[in-house]
């Protein structure tokens, strides 16, 4: 977002004048996160988790990179090295429960990070590649999790490399030659593990990669805001630097609170039991389920258990990668001009219903298998596709939104638009947003 009224970056020293004109990456720097790079003034703080989500990405990388140095990815050592990191290593019970804790506060404030995008309508035009790069960043790190959950070679994660994988020999044909392919054999064993540990390490440097396209992608249109109204002048703006960065640094702090006090407190209150035993081809747990943050998907997974046309599992997995896919054409099913929930109020009923129906997904994928968990889970699938596929298009088309403030700055100074229409829909058009 460039605008004529942006603080142009001028070095102070010698020495910085030096870099700039040789290796202009401070004034690069000062563009992105500095004085020059001009912010919605009303940004709250549900737009923290942006740079929380990169922190906790530096988190792992971190840590990834020293616990590489102590693991070793072979079938008879990979459990034994982990003990090995918990018990003998210098601090390395730290750097192990902050990695694996990590992963669930990582996937907390990229969740976090998506629904304030679905409530704020951050996926509207001109921020379309913001939003898709942003679902690439998603699955990366659900392919990254993935794998990094089966390098401990406990119970569940063999068992996990066997159950996930085997979703591919779902897909007739190529199916089972895929899963062969992906394992390196019939089953997970040491070819798999060696795979695993090496794209493990190798993907979250993708998704970094991935990370600063999204940022760039961002900085074109400049940053959205909770009214959903553009950026007109200058009073509708604050420099990036201190007056995000302090309000950012605060979000910070109380996340890491939370963040230490589970990794030192609770340190395996995310994880499974049956991970601390040496995986066992031969005993099957009692009870198989991914990492948390997976339990939506697994619900809609195991949804599917009638045969129709096509087997019940490979309408259980093209369901299940559908429902991530489906979220690249939200900005062609939702046509509503206003982009904020703030003033939609039909679609902001439905948006709580979606979170919650969301949460029920989360249960139903952790818990046994019951026909009442086997039912809700159904009753839950189905609503998560009529929301995007039914109930989205059909708001956008028939509800009439609040009245828009006209600009960024008279909604934070003189106070929010007064909600004077009805709830509810109407047969005249909605409000166009400027």
């Amino acid at each position: 977002m460039s605008f004529g009224w942006a603080q142009e970056y001028q070095p102070k020293s010698g020495f910085m004048r030096w870099i700039d004109q040789r290796m202009p990456l401070p004034r690069l720097v000062y563009g992105a996160v500095g004085g020059g790079y001009p912010v919605p003034r009303n940004l709250n703080y549900f737009w923290n988790f942006g740079i929380l989500s990169g922190l906790m990405l530096t988190v792992q990388i971190v840590t990834g990179i020293v616990l590489a140095m102590h693991y070793y990815a072979t079938a008879d050592g990979a459990f034994d090295s982990v003990e090995h990191i918990m018990r003998d290593v210098n601090a390395g019970w730290l750097l192990r429960y902050s990695h694996a804790n990590g992963a669930s506060f990582f996937f907390v404030a990229v969740y976090i990070h998506i629904f304030r995008g679905l409530y704020f309508g951050s996926y509207k035009a001109p921020r379309e590649l913001v939003w898709m790069l942003g679902l690439v960043i998603y699955l990366l790190m659900m392919a990254t999790a993935f794998m990094g959950y089966v390098l401990p070679w406990g119970q569940m994660s063999y068992w996990g490399a066997q159950v996930i994988t085997g979703f591919f020999s779902a897909f007739p044909v190529v199916g089972e030659p895929l899963r062969i392919f992906l394992l390196g054999g019939y089953a997970p064993d040491q070819a798999a593990l060696n795979r695993f540990f090496s794209l493990h390490y190798l993907l979250p440097f993708v998704i970094a990669g991935v990370v600063i396209l999204h940022i760039w992608s961002l900085h074109i249109p400049g940053s959205g805001n909770p009214t959903g109204v553009d950026v007109k002048t200058e009073k509708d703006t604050l420099p990036f630097h201190p007056f995000y960065t302090a309000k950012d640094g605060f979000g910070v702090g109380v996340f890491l609170i939370l963040y230490m006090g589970v990794t030192f407190f609770w340190p395996d209150y995310l994880g499974h039991a049956d991970n601390y035993i040496p995986a066992n081809p031969l005993a099957t747990p009692a009870h198989i389920v991914p990492e948390w943050y997976f339990w939506p998907f697994y619900a809609i997974l195991r949804s599917f258990t009638v045969d129709f046309i096509l087997a019940a599992k490979l309408w259980g997995v093209l369901a299940m990668f559908s429902s991530i896919l489906l979220l690249f054409f939200l900005p062609w099913l939702d046509t509503s001009p206003v982009r904020s929930g703030n003033y939609r109020p039909v679609f902001k009923r439905f948006f709580w219903l979606l979170v919650a129906d969301v949460f029920v997904l989360g249960y139903v994928g952790g818990a046994e298998i019951s026909p009442v968990n086997i039912a809700l889970g159904q009753f839950a699938s189905a609503y998560y596709f009529a929301h995007f596929l039914i109930i989205l298009p059909l708001i956008s088309k028939l509800e009439r939104p609040l009245p828009l403030p006209n600009s960024i700055s008279e909604s934070v100074l003189h106070g929010e638009a007064e909600e004077s229409a009805p709830y509810g829909l109407a047969t005249s058009g909605p409000v166009t947003a400027e």
